[in-house]
């Protein structure tokens, strides 16, 4: 496999991914008339962009992740006030449709005034003063601000992320991690499809010096048993009791070229746990509907109850630098599985979505599970909290996140100079 072959399948890999999770947050806005200015991916300068409807699509610098800027998230950037000259450009209905702030001399067809009064958020109309005479205007739903050549959709206040209800909102952020889970489950269910189920449990490598090379257990061997306990296709239990077992002798019934033979195997002793220097197999068949319905929902849990595992000893501050990693070291195995083959990859992509999926419902300030918990408690005391305070924090949150960003970054830079 090339490496222009493996790096497109990389950067497919994180494109889906975050695109999927925007794309959840994106949809169920829509759905609630949430006018969404902006759908990106990844965060810093823009790369590439361009407008359809109402939104605008970005390409960004960092890989990092993407966002969906929904309107009355933060403070409109354009701001007109009272005794500010503008000129507006009406339709044939006398509507609005444009409010230019600056080149007014260049606006052909435009009435210039004196703003007196102005109301883009509910009353939709403004006021000006045109040759000593006022005159009020309605201003349409989806007209325009323009000003240093940039034109900004204005956002009446039902347009607005805040004017929804708590459910509505909740559904817009929620479905982002849902559709990492509903894009894990997808993806574990094609792996079974592809990959069939274990008839067996067989070894694949033994390694030359290691335990299970002394004890005599060759490639192709099929394991029946291993003290007296039969195996079958369960490779974790084989897994789990060569762990279990350091420095104990085992005795191991195997298959080897169609004939049974009994084996003491004495797995070494590392860190605690039990180690035979070998790899595991097995022959593979076709799985039932029903069985590739079980194998997606034993990934599931499995892979799910291993990354609430790891998000503890985070959340407990029980870990290493050396534990984390950032873009760089995600990248780099993911590269790693590209390099494995297709059920490999699948498999990867399976586990990051459904761990960016988890990861973002943590009630960590800026990502989606602290919004949810702002809300929450918004529903309890029956009013919103200060958009402002609520901001901070995610401000402060986001910023925290960005540091240990760096942080992890500059680690996986060492690593891989250090090889």
């Amino acid at each position: 496999m090339s490496a222009i072959e493996i790096g497109l399948k990389v950067v497919l890999l994180f494109f889906v991914l975050v695109t999927i999770h925007e794309w959840g947050h994106f949809y169920f806005a829509k759905r609630a008339g949430i006018l969404v200015r902006e759908f990106a991916i990844g965060f810093g300068p823009k790369l590439f962009s361009y407008k359809k409807g109402e939104t605008r699509y970005t390409l960004r610098l960092l890989p990092i992740g993407g966002f969906v800027r929904m309107a009355g998230e933060d403070p409109e950037i354009v701001q007109v006030n009272p005794g500010q000259t503008v000129a507006v450009q009406l339709n044939r209905q006398e509507q609005v449709t444009h409010l230019y702030l600056d080149q007014l001399d260049s606006r052909a067809q435009a009435i210039v005034g004196v703003v007196e009064q102005i109301d883009l958020e509910k009353k939709l109309q403004v006021m000006l003063e045109v040759d000593g005479e006022k005159a009020t205007f309605p201003v349409h739903p989806q007209a325009y601000m323009v000003a240093k050549g940039n034109e900004t959709q204005i956002a009446p206040y039902d347009r607005q992320f805040g004017s929804k209800t708590v459910g509505q909102r909740a559904l817009a952020i929620v479905m982002g991690p849902v559709m990492n889970f509903l894009l894990a489950i997808a993806l574990f269910f094609i792996l079974v499809v592809i990959s069939g189920v274990l008839t067996n449990v067989k070894l694949d490598q033994v390694n030359a010096d290691k335990a299970g090379d002394k004890a005599g257990l060759k490639p192709g061997d099929i394991v029946i048993s291993i003290n007296s306990e039969m195996i079958g296709d369960d490779r974790s239990k084989l897994v789990t009791l060569i762990q279990q077992s350091a420095g104990k002798e085992m005795t191991w019934v195997v298959d080897r070229g169609g004939s049974p033979l009994t084996l003491q195997v004495t797995p070494e002793d590392e860190a605690g746990a039990g180690k035979l220097g070998i790899v595991i197999t097995g022959d593979r068949r076709n799985a039932t509907l029903s069985e590739v319905f079980k194998g997606t929902y034993e990934q599931v849990v499995g892979t799910t109850i291993g990354i609430i595992s790891g998000l503890q000893k985070l959340v407990t501050l029980n870990f290493k630098l050396d534990d984390l990693g950032g873009p760089l070291r995600t990248a780099q195995v993911s590269v790693e599985f590209a390099k494995m083959g297709m059920d490999a990859l699948i498999s990867w992509a399976a586990t990051l979505s459904l761990y960016l999926g988890i990861f973002n419902l943590l009630p960590i300030p800026a990502l989606d599970g602290s919004r949810l918990l702002f809300m929450g408690v918004e529903a309890l005391r029956g009013k919103p909290i200060d958009p402002n305070r609520e901001s901070m924090v995610h401000f402060v949150g986001f910023a925290l996140l960005m540091i240990l960003m760096v942080a992890v970054t500059y680690n996986d830079i060492l690593r891989l100079i250090k090889g």
